[in-house]
């Protein structure tokens, strides 16, 4: 993959690492340090990511013709110096929910744009028949990072306090930026064809690119209605699991940290797979069978039997999403013109964060009226009708461009 990869790759883990470790940590500051009740730590958890995806709109369309590289490391900087804000409030006994709301806005729209720049940085890097191995390898180090970080931060918090692992989540996104300076290379700005002004119509440009192709289109309505049903699931689940069932939080935590190595396992399967089956069957095959598992989590009953319950459910639904995941940004990479990639990624990550953010709050309301297991149990049920949105078959039967699926060195290679 290259020297230039390998920092890429490296400078990605690291700061992945970072955020697992950190995992919810806000919350944990909310709750332990400012004794905040469960509205303000929804509020929390749902108005950043929204508030930030609304702020992300109109960067997609600005950065498309700038160099990603320095827009990466300028998100990872920004990320660094708003994290280390809480730090020095909360030494300086300062720190409040408002300050806790403004830095999660400001981590939210860094995130999406740092995604977007890095979709297009990654698509210039690396030769198109390597894409799936490259993605493959960051869903890797993401799963490595969620199976090693929440316990490690857990621990870290418990030793040293509430900030230490925002602290050594900042530190990651200074580590991070650093990867990608060293990353080097020539990145040639890209030009503007037309106006050299943003014009308006540039905010919906990657809108409109996904909703008028017929391979984008249907990928991104299962890409929404999946993640956003799986994860308006969790806040019901948590309540269900550390509330009358009467688990305990470390019980919690295990039966998400072990599944996580299923992650570990798809993400090494998924170039394989669709070497030997092609991307579309994989594709199609995973998405549908990572949509059968949740509806069970509304069954958990208490004790070592609903422990073992949930893990041997997220396991299927975690293995089924690492091998989907790739494959599913590998083709969206692939179908996105070459002079839309950061604006499209932008809308498509913009439109998953709203749309997840919403249906949460809007889950935890219905949880609260009837019950997190009928909570649980409906967006189960939704989520199995997801796979009808997966992108379809071709009506005449073609085979995979050398792009999607790399040939054996022994295999004639597919004409095109």
């Amino acid at each position: 993959m290259g020297r230039r990869f390998g920092w890429l790759w490296a400078a990605y883990s690291v700061s992945a690492f970072g955020t697992w470790l950190a995992f919810d940590a806000f919350a944990m500051m909310a709750v332990l340090v400012l004794h905040a009740g469960p509205a303000q730590v929804a509020l929390l958890a749902a108005t950043g990511p929204a508030v930030g995806a609304l702020l992300a709109m109109p960067l997609g369309p600005w950065m498309e013709f700038r160099r990603k590289r320095p827009v990466m490391a300028g998100t990872d900087l920004v990320r660094c110096a708003a994290l280390l804000s809480i730090p020095a409030a909360y030494a300086l006994g300062g720190l409040g929910l408002g300050q806790l709301l403004v830095v999660s806005v400001v981590v939210a729209a860094a995130d999406i744009t740092f995604n977007a720049a890095s979709g297009a940085f990654l698509k210039g890097l690396v030769p198109a028949d390597r894409l799936l191995t490259a993605n493959a390898r960051f869903e890797s180090a993401n799963w490595t990072a969620l199976v090693l970080g929440p316990p490690l931060g857990g621990a870290a918090v418990g030793l040293f306090g509430p900030v230490t692992t925002v602290v050594a989540n900042a530190v990651s996104f200074l580590l991070s930026a650093l990867g990608i300076r060293a990353v080097g290379g020539g990145e040639p700005r890209p030009e503007r064809t037309g106006a050299g002004r943003l014009r308006p119509g540039d905010l919906f440009e990657g809108w409109r690119t996904i909703l008028t192709s017929a391979q984008l289109r249907p990928l991104f309505l299962n890409t929404l209605a999946s993640n956003a049903m799986i994860m308006v699931a969790t806040p019901p689940l948590a309540v269900l699991m550390l509330g009358p069932l009467g688990f305990a939080p470390w019980q919690y935590g295990l039966a998400f940290a072990l599944p996580s190595l299923g992650g570990l396992l798809g993400s090494r399967l998924a170039r394989p797979l669709v070497a030997r089956y092609g991307q579309l069957r994989v594709l199609r095959a995973a998405g549908t069978l990572r949509a059968v598992w949740p509806v069970g989590l509304a069954f958990v009953r208490p004790g070592p039997p609903g422990l073992l319950l949930v893990m041997a459910l997220e396991l299927g639904v975690i293995t089924c999403s690492a091998v989907f995941n790739p494959v599913s940004v590998t083709r969206r990479m692939e179908c996105i013109p070459d002079d839309r990639v950061a604006r499209t990624l932008s809308a498509w990550s913009v439109t998953g964060k709203a749309t997840t953010a919403a249906l949460t709050a809007l889950w935890g309301l219905l949880a609260s009226l009837t019950g997190p297991r009928a909570g649980i149990a409906l967006a189960g049920v939704l989520l199995l009708a997801t796979p009808v949105l997966l992108p379809r078959a071709p009506r005449t039967t073609a085979r995979p461009s050398p792009a999607s699926v790399p040939p054996s060195p022994d295999a004639p290679r597919p004409s095109r």
